[in-house]
């Protein structure tokens, strides 16, 4: 089981998720695109070019699958394969590039002639 395989108390999933859900919805709102990662790093002139709502529902999204595989995790810890885990990895690696490739596409402002 995947209880037996988890490093550090149960409840400990519960505050993941629920960090998880708050930082979804402030994303899922329109706000929050400091939280996206690397977008502070980017000039201005670039930060320009991206409609920044668009970008933060789609990582709000994003966060949102990976909140519910965490709450996944944390009711069904009992029963769940220890192989849940590489799915949960699996999800998160893929999601992210779908994710940044989403952004890149499809939040970029069209150019005005």
């Amino acid at each position: 089981m995947l209880k037996d395989h988890l490093a550090g108390p149960d409840w400990f999933l519960w505050i993941i998720f629920a960090v998880l859900a708050v930082i979804s919805l402030i994303l899922l709102t329109g706000h929050g695109e400091s939280l996206i990662s690397g977008f502070n790093t980017v000039r201005n002139e670039e930060k320009e070019q991206y409609d920044r709502k668009k970008m933060s529902r789609i990582g709000g999204v994003y966060m949102v699958v990976i909140s519910l595989f965490i709450l996944a995790m944390a009711i069904f810890i009992d029963v769940l394969p220890v192989w849940f885990r590489y799915i949960f990895i699996g999800a998160v690696v893929v999601g992210a590039i779908v994710t940044i490739v989403l952004i890149k596409k499809k939040c970029k402002k069209k150019e005005q002639l």
